[in-house]
């Protein structure tokens, strides 16, 4: 049984600092909304963090552990952060003659960043971490009723 507890605020754990990158990305998006010129040329790019999930237990197809977790907790699985890609999406143009980045036709190519994109994934990342702080919590709680019962 404590081993499931310590697995339970592990899993928490990691969930918490996989939404802490998220924020973190989602943070330098909206900063860089504006940016027009980057250390390796052209406008930012926007950002995604990729999340992977990663099983205890040996790779499993999802009907497998979905299965094993309804028999049993034995398959906890938990997140990490595997990647940070770049958004592909094609720049805006914004019609600007007097801007330093202009070209001939007075087109300024701005960020591929949508604000209030970015403020939905930064209340659900937010969210995110939230309910992770609300499982580790709970999973103290337990812990704690436990050694009570104990005494």
């Amino acid at each position: 049984m404590p081993n499931s507890i310590f697995s339970s605020m592990n899993i928490s754990a990691a969930g918490m600092a996989a939404q802490r990158a998220r924020l973190d990305v989602v943070a330098e998006n909206i900063a860089n909304a504006e940016s027009t010129r980057t250390k390796a040329g052209g406008p930012y790019r926007r950002r995604q963090v990729i999340f992977q999930t990663i099983p205890t237990s040996g790779q499993a197809s999802f009907g497998a552990v979905f299965q094993s977790t309804m028999k049993s907790q034995s398959s906890f699985q938990s997140v990490h952060v595997s990647k940070v890609i770049e958004d592909q999406t094609p720049f805006r143009e914004v019609y600007d003659p007097s801007h330093p980045d202009a070209d001939a036709k007075g087109m300024v190519k701005m960020p591929n960043v949508n604000t209030v994109k970015e403020m939905v994934d930064m209340n659900s990342a937010a969210r995110g971490f939230e309910s992770n702080v609300t499982v580790m919590q709970a999973s103290k709680r337990m812990f704690l009723k436990s050694l009570e019962l104990l005494r």
